[in-house]
C-alpha cells in the first residue's frame, strides 16, 4: 500500500494481494517482479512468498492479505487508487470469496474512485456477474499487443461503471482496437534495463482511434532507461484525459 503514487494516472496504490505469474509479453521485464526480490532482501513481511521460477521469482509468489483490507478505511481524504500494482486481483489463485471482500470494501468507501487493472480478462469475465460492482469502480484489462486484444471483448461484458485498457508496455500496433464500450485508454512506452521500442505511429493510432470513438485518451510516457527518460509529449502535446470528460480531437 503507498498513499501516494509516482503513477501519473493516480494518486495512490492498495494491495491487498501481492506475486503474480508471466502471461503474455508484456510481463518480460515486469517492475513488480523486481521491486518484489528487492523487498523481499530487504525483510518486507508481504513479500517473503517465492513465486515459480519459470513464470515468477523471489518475493513475487502470490499471497493475500487479510489485514490490507482495513486500509482504505484509514484515508481521510478522497483519493483515486489503484489497486494492486504488485499484482493482479482477478489471478487465478485469489479465492473468488477474498475478491467479493475487496469489492465490498471499495463499495463501502464511496468517496475513494478504485482502478483495478488485469490480464486475466477471461476470469475477469467468468466471475463478473458474481460480484456486486459500485459505481467508484473502474475496471480495465492490459493490451500490450494485437495478440491480447481478446481482452477487450472479456472486459466489454463486465459491467463496470467505467472500463479501460492499459496499453503499456505498448510492444506493437493494435490495428483493429475496437473501443465500443470502453471509457478510457492509457497508452505507454517500456522503462528499465532492456526497455524495448516505442514507436510513434502506434501511438498515434490509439490515440485517433480514441479521437474517433470519444473516448479518453491518457499518454504515460515514451519509457526509455527510466520512466521519464523520453518525456510524456506527443507531437507536442501532453495528453492527460481522464473518462467521462471530452476528449479533444485530434489535430
Amino acid at each position: 500500500m503507498s498513499d501516494g503514487s509516482a503513477i501519473e494516472w493516480t494518486e495512490a496504490t492498495w494491495n491487498p494481494t501481492t506475486g503474480c505469474d508471466r502471461v503474455s509479453k508484456g510481463c518480460d521485464h515486469c517492475y513488480a517482479l523486481t521491486l518484489a526480490k528487492r523487498l523481499k532482501a530487504m525483510g518486507s513481511a508481504k513479500y517473503q512468498t517465492d513465486g515459480d521460477p519459470r513464470t515468477s521469482g523471489p518475493g513475487f509468489g502470490l499471497a493475500v492479505h487479510e489485514d490490507a483490507l482495513s486500509v482504505p478505511y484509514g484515508w481521510k481524504a478522497p483519493r483515486t487508487v489503484f489497486v494492486n500494482s504488485m499484482s493482479d486481483l482477478f489471478h487465478a489463485r485469489v479465492p473468488l470469496d477474498f475478491v467479493r471482500r475487496v469489492f465490498a470494501v471499495m463499495a463501502d468507501t464511496p468517496q475513494h474512485t478504485y482502478q483495478v487493472l488485469t490480464k486475466r480478462a477471461r476470469r475477469l469475465r467468468q466471475i463478473a456477474d458474481r460480484l456486486e460492482w459500485p459505481p467508484n469502480v473502474w475496471m480495465g484489462v492490459s493490451v500490450e499487443t494485437s495478440e491480447e486484444l481478446a481482452r477487450v471483448d472479456d472486459l466489454r461484458q463486465v459491467p463496470a461503471k467505467v472500463r479501460f485498457l492499459s496499453c503499456e508496455p505498448l510492444l506493437g500496433p493494435l490495428g483493429g482496437l475496437d473501443l465500443d464500450g470502453i471509457d478510457w485508454v492509457i497508452a505507454g512506452g517500456e522503462s528499465g534495463p532492456g526497455h524495448r521500442p516505442l514507436e510513434e505511429d502506434w501511438v498515434t493510432g490509439i490515440r485517433d482511434a480514441c479521437a474517433a470513438a470519444q473516448v479518453a485518451f491518457f499518454f504515460k510516457q515514451w519509457g526509455g532507461h527510466t520512466p521519464k527518460a523520453g518525456g510524456r509529449t506527443l507531437q507536442g502535446q501532453t495528453w492527460d484525459q481522464l473518462p467521462m470528460t471530452a476528449p479533444v480531437p485530434a489535430g
